[in-house]
């Protein structure tokens, strides 16, 4: 990209970071220090202003970047990520969001140790977190390097290694000092710019095509050179039946893993009751079908207006999609129309990939500073120190992604999304279904459900062509590759079931009935909730 383009892109995204920042001093010389105000916010956000910041943290760089991408590359195919991502929010809406909004703290740790001993599903918990939320981050650190790589030229590797580095020095300041309710109002003034963003540029691929919606469809079906093909199943995961049990496994993974996510769960805790946390699932499901709505038609339309093979030559996955469709809406590079559309794209990208990795982070230094620091030192533990704690971790945490997003710069970062999904729904999903509604459940069928579903999603990802045997894989001169999948939730996902099931029904102790009860009555009507 030329300087005429760069330049009004860093100019926005300035401006952008300078009123964050600002956001998050102003939080910062106001906050009163608790672990409540820190983890969840005070719990002072209305179920609008709750809506929009899930909104906001659940639209990520991989659905603006990653799913356009993969529709523009793979037509119908990369529509999976699109149903798999908004059909989830029916699964949070009326098994989760409620109950654990009157049955936690803080954290996924806080549903399941109401029932169970607290130190051993605390640790196991709040490990399963941690690792989910840094496959997380690795996405949108992967979303940064690629959108940075295309304004300063594919070939300014040193540029996406900065790129890379600044977002995690950024997210450790937001979280470090402004905690959940700066997080918060950054990821609502996220969530407005890129509604707005994304509203704009489908408008201007329908008037190119004057509604002509079909039109757009052969269009792109056309340059594609696939034909017809594009628009039907089976571009990416047909043919053979590895890559159709493939297309099964990530759909299993992307409707179950929402529920399970931390950064997500985390965000019901900042509203005062369960009713608010209903709806402000409710709003957020408005805010995001709509939003995948937009990104189907930006999909097709990058392919029919730049088509699959300029998106290639810019990014092999596909990740810079979205910023070429706006450049050629405006009327081409060199174009003032173009340089504008260009740098707000890229300046709401940026926007964000901040606002995401924050929520992400936020959550997990949660995890460690409460569930893993405090279960290990619960009695000498106080909660300023675990507030300390957290904003130690959140630095760890950030330099841990950042290392990894630099690795792992060139997978797709919607695929990306997808392995965390897995993890999610194999570790997490089992464990919070089993406390909720199976009263035999037992503190060791909930450590097994965790390890069990953790240990093998994790493995498998490594034994995958995700890593190993492909060119497109993390280190491609080597192969390990033993597993055929690259998204591992069909195999690991029963796992994390079965592991839970049989830890229950051959634990040396039963059930704690009292305890269910207690939490069953709680998380029904929200008595006795925090």
């Amino acid at each position: 990209m030329s300087g005429d383009h760069r330049t009004p892109a860093l100019l926005l995204f300035g401006v952008f970071v300078a009123v964050t920042l600002a956001i998050t001093t102003w939080v910062s010389r106001n906050r009163r220090g608790s672990a409540e105000e820190f983890y969840a916010g005070g719990r002072l956000f209305s179920p609008m202003e709750n809506g929009f910041a899930i909104a906001g943290d659940y639209m990520s760089a991989a659905s603006f970047l990653g799913v356009t991408g993969l529709i523009a590359l793979f037509g119908y195919d990369g529509l999976l990520y699109v149903v798999g991502f908004f059909v989830a929010w029916l699964v949070v809406l009326f098994f989760v969001a409620e109950l654990v909004r009157n049955c936690g703290r803080f954290t996924l740790a806080d549903v399941v140790a109401a029932r169970m001993s607290e130190r051993p599903v605390r640790i196991a918990a709040g490990a399963s977190s941690v690792t989910v939320s840094v496959l997380y981050l690795v996405a949108q650190m992967v979303g940064a390097g690629s959108l940075v790589a295309l304004l300063f030229g594919s070939t300014s590797e040193a540029a996406r290694a900065w790129t890379v580095i600044v977002v995690g020095a950024l997210m450790v300041i937001y979280v470090s000092l402004g905690g959940m309710r700066a997080t918060t109002w950054i990821q609502i003034v996220k969530a407005v710019l890129l509604l707005g963003g994304t509203v704009a540029l489908t408008v201007l691929v329908l008037v190119r095509f004057h509604g002509d919606v079909d039109g757009m469809l052969r269009t792109a079906a056309q340059r594609s050179g696939h034909g017809e093909a594009f628009l039907a199943p089976g571009l990416k995961y047909g043919g053979s039946w590895t890559a159709r049990i493939d297309f099964i496994s990530l759909g299993l993974a992307l409707v179950l893993g929402t529920a399970g996510l931390p950064h997500i769960l985390s965000r019901f805790y900042t509203v005062p009751t369960a009713r608010a946390a209903r709806r402000s699932v409710v709003w957020s499901i408005g805010l995001i079908g709509g939003f995948y709505l937009m990104t189907v038609v930006l999909g097709f339309g990058a392919a029919a207006l730049v088509g699959p093979d300029a998106v290639r030559e810019s990014n092999t996955a596909g990740n810079t999609a979205v910023p070429l469709l706006a450049l050629t809406l405006g009327g081409g590079a060199g174009s003032t129309g173009g340089t504008v559309l260009f740098a707000m794209v890229a300046a709401i990208a940026f926007a964000t990939i901040l606002a995401v990795v924050a929520g992400i982070t936020l959550a997990s230094s949660a995890s460690v500073a409460h569930d893993l620091y405090a279960s290990l030192r619960r009695r000498r533990a106080e909660p300023r120190s675990e507030v300390t704690v957290a904003r130690v971790a959140a630095v760890g945490i950030g330099v841990a992604a950042i290392a990894l997003g630099l690795l792992a710069r060139d997978l797709n970062a919607a695929f990306l999304v997808g392995l965390a999904f897995a993890v999610s729904a194999s570790a997490n999903l089992p464990v919070l279904m089993y406390t909720l509604f199976w009263r035999g459940f037992t503190t060791r069928g909930a450590q097994w459900a965790v390890y069990g579903g953790l240990v093998p999603a994790l493995g498998l990802v490594l034994l995958s062509p995700v890593v190993s045997g492909s060119p497109e894989s993390l280190f491609p001169a080597v192969d390990f590759q033993y597993f055929p999948l690259q998204n591992p939730g069909i195999v690991s996902v029963p796992l994390g079931f079965l592991a839970g099931w049989l830890g229950t029904v051959t634990s040396p102790e039963p059930a704690d009935e009292a305890k269910h009860a207690e939490t069953e009555v709680r998380s029904l009507t929200g008595a006795g909730a925090v």
